[in-house]
């Protein structure tokens, strides 16, 4: 993650734990429990799939930057000599 998504982060997360504890309050009483279970599968499917589109997402900025620089190369020997002559 990048430091100036990390407001993004921490505010995704701190709501998604709201309502994983909503759920679990609802479930406690034993009323609907099919909601809070509901309300589970979402959370934990939407945060799976944040964190996986945030992996591909540097993934691809990986690729983007070796293909931008794989043509530079640093010949070093040539380098030195044109410093000796």
């Amino acid at each position: 993650m990048e430091l100036p998504g990390l407001r993004t982060w921490i505010v995704f997360y701190l709501i998604s734990f709201v309502v994983l504890l909503w759920a679990a309050f609802l479930s406690a009483q034993g009323v609907m429990l099919w909601v809070s279970l509901f309300l589970v599968i979402i959370i934990v499917g939407l945060n799976f799939y944040t964190v996986y589109r945030q992996v591909q997402q540097h993934a691809s900025r990986d690729a983007l930057q070796k293909s931008l620089t794989e043509g530079f190369e640093r010949d070093t020997q040539e380098q030195d000599d044109r410093e000796k002559h």
